[in-house]
């Protein structure tokens, strides 16, 4: 299906709550609607029409499901499975794949059953957090950061940026590490071990010291984890030399990761911070230190929402507040750049990269992919919207990898990188692609236009119909009216080979 068309989809189900034990499925016989709806909500409405019996029995239906939802009458339910089997069915041309092994990767050497990794947070912080988790599907997790340090969190300690929807768009945290003591952690990577012993354990570690890096990777490989991961990255431990404060100096970084490596005999990964100019020296610091991947990218420092009437950002604790860790898919672009970068340095080969940053759906996960990444890890979407979405992001990819015909999802991995330079210098600059209208889309709003007269080069103006007319002598092909049309009726359309001339003034 279409990209555009998806996000069309999506659009009708912006009131859809995603809601946990749905009322909308107890109110219909023949259908499981929530799951389909949720399938259209992280775009993996190919799946949920392949997953549909040929006959629709919305056809003829008075909709209870629309009566019994959370908010009665305002998610067309009806005409949103209508249309999957009516639009999107259809057009469908790979079948829904029989089993997962196209999934099955990698982390540096050890083996994984799909690339998706809870990532070092509160949603893998207890042993019953991560039980749930590998019974819903995960490969594995990165357990919340063990050390030895005396943990008392803040309250509240989460804030959003939101979309004009709604929903959350970038999400802050001030968390800090595992409240548990080591031998508490140590006792969960047992338990967890025992019971699923095909998952994957990463131990996320802090120490304050050369010892302390070493005696947590050797107490982490006792007892069952399948790699260490170096939190040289978070952003609100920054205070004595911790946490991002090791990241931005790469001696530090290459210290501290040869100390980890000398103490154990699993597979040592760097997690690295983006509060710097690039990630390349640190990376390979921790490369020299015998690092074996780098996990990227950690938290964004931080200010969100300041509260015009106490003057305190927020989460606001007692009337103060401090600079935190930014996430949610607001970060993903941040984080792709990175992960390109060191996929890109030829100093890094050979490591592992897991990738992080905004990940909420397949297609966002396979983002990275094609940019170096070789397995995934999430965190805010799990926050927002559960351990469930690990069905949509393996079946979003699986669909995906099947119909590319790739055997597995290493052949995926670094597919985009040729083409992505590192700044515009390298790009062909006398063609000019022109906007296409598409007129049975368009509702003559005229955001196409304002777009183009205050903040482009006056090329659109709307006719008499208060549909958009292109001046072809002043467009320059730039597409920000493509990128503001509420409708999606905008897309590139034919090409001409634009005269170079001196820039008017």
């Amino acid at each position: 299906m279409l990209q555009n068309e998806s996000v069309i989809l999506r659009g009708d189900m912006i009131r859809c709550a995603l809601c946990k034990d749905a009322p909308c499925d107890a109110a219909c016989e023949k259908l499981k609607p929530s799951g389909l709806l949720r399938s259209v909500w992280f775009d993996n409405e190919q799946g949920a029409a392949l997953r549909l019996s040929e006959d629709n029995p919305c056809r003829d239906c008075d909709a209870p499901c629309e009566r019994a939802c959370v908010r009665p009458g305002e998610v067309p339910v009806r005409r949103l499975l209508g249309r999957l089997y009516g639009e999107v069915r259809p057009m469908a041309e790979t079948p829904l794949p029989q089993n997962e092994d196209r999934l099955k990767c990698d982390l540096c050497g050890i083996a994984l059953e799909n690339p998706f990794l809870l990532s070092s947070s509160v949603v893998a912080s207890t042993y019953d957090m991560c039980a749930r988790a590998f019974e819903a599907g995960w490969a594995g997790a990165c357990f919340k950061t063990v050390s030895s340090l005396d943990i008392h969190e803040a309250s509240p300690r989460f804030s959003a940026v939101r979309d004009s929807g709604g929903g959350i768009m970038g999400f802050k945290n001030i968390e800090q590490l595992s409240d548990h003591s080591v031998a508490e952690n140590m006792e969960i990577f047992r338990r967890l071990k025992a019971k699923y012993p095909s998952k994957r354990i990463l131990a996320s570690i802090m120490g304050q010291n050369e010892a302390e890096w070493g005696t947590l990777s050797r107490l982490c490989e006792e007892n069952g984890a399948d790699a260490v991961e170096l939190n040289f990255s978070c952003p609100n431990m920054a205070e004595g030399g911790l946490g991002s404060d090791i990241g931005q100096v790469p001696e530090l970084v290459e210290r501290f990761t040869a100390a980890a490596k000398r103490a154990c005999h699993i597979p040592v990964l760097a997690k690295l911070t983006p509060n710097v100019a690039s990630m390349s020296p640190a990376a390979e610091a921790a490369k020299r230190g015998g690092a074996d991947g780098i996990a990227a990218i950690n938290t964004i420092k931080s200010v969100t929402t300041v509260n015009l009437h106490t003057f305190v950002s927020a989460p606001a604790v007692r009337g103060h507040s401090a600079v935190g860790g930014y996430s949610g898919n607001a970060v993903k672009p941040i984080a792709l750049r990175f992960i390109a970068e060191m996929a890109q340095n030829p100093a890094l080969a050979g490591l592992h990269l897991s990738a992080m940053g905004g990940v909420e759906t397949w297609r966002d996960a396979l983002e990275f992919i094609l940019l170096g990444g070789g397995s995934i890890q999430v965190t805010t979407a799990v926050m927002q919207y559960g351990y469930r979405i690990i069905e949509d992001l393996k079946q979003g990819l699986n669909l995906y990898l099947s119909e590319k015909g790739f055997s597995g999802v290493g052949e995926a991995v670094g597919l985009g990188l040729d083409a992505l330079h590192a700044t515009t210098d390298a790009l062909e600059r006398d063609t000019v692609v022109f906007p296409r209208f598409h007129r049975e889309s368009c509702v003559g709003c005229g955001r196409c236009e304002i777009a183009c007269a205050d903040g482009g080069h006056q090329a659109i103006r709307l006719n008499e119909a208060r549909r958009p007319v292109l001046d072809g002598k002043r467009c320059v092909g730039c597409h920000l009216c493509a990128l503001v049309c509420p409708q999606r009726a905008i897309t590139p359309g034919r090409k001409r080979v634009a005269l170079r001339s001196q820039p008017s003034i």
